[in-house]
């Protein structure tokens, strides 16, 4: 069974960044899938749940409501190991033109003063949100994409080295 696309990154070498994940074309219609990493897997702590569960709410209502971006917006959620988010645009974008918006949506967190959609009628676990820390770690993250959005490691994930076999097959080590 081949490896998915963001099994092939090397965790040991991600910094906090946005990159591109996967292309996809569903119809006519490309979609991009981009990775926004928010902290270096397995060297430093995950995105507390709750404050993970804050941040989905509030970017996802920034997205949606972004009136250059809402109509290329597909998704916005978290990562199921809690370092970062998935957003799915419509089209091929470089990550480096997604890096302002991504930039901006977390630069907003900071003015939240309530979570949206954070009632038992309009979410699934309600009493599951932190917006205190959910501004702490969007602050920590929009200074690190703000003081390193030039160097190249911040938009290109690093893919881990795999042998290939003389008759064209990749060895996979255990």
């Amino acid at each position: 069974m081949d490896l998915i696309p963001s099994f092939t990154v090397d965790h040991t070498r991600v910094v906090p960044g946005v990159f591109t994940s996967r292309v996809d074309t569903l119809g006519d219609q490309v979609v991009t899938t981009y990775d926004v990493r928010v902290t270096r897997p397995n060297a430093e702590p995950c995105v507390d749940v709750a404050a993970m569960h804050t941040l989905e709410h509030l970017i996802a209502t920034y997205l949606r409501n972004d009136p250059d971006w809402a109509d290329e917006v597909i998704y916005w959620g978290p990562m199921g190991c809690l370092t970062g988010f998935y957003l799915i645009l419509k089209g091929d974008r470089a990550p480096r033109e997604v890096l302002d918006l991504v930039l901006a949506a977390f630069r907003s967190v900071e003015g939240a003063d309530e979570v949206p959609g954070a009632t038992e009628e309009n979410c699934g676990n309600y009493l599951l949100h932190n917006l205190w820390l959910a501004k702490w770690h969007a602050r920590r993250f929009a200074d690190y994409l703000e003081a390193h959005a030039d160097e190249p490691q911040t938009v290109e994930y690093p893919h881990s080295e795999r042998l290939v076999t003389d008759d064209g097959r990749t060895f996979f080590d255990s």
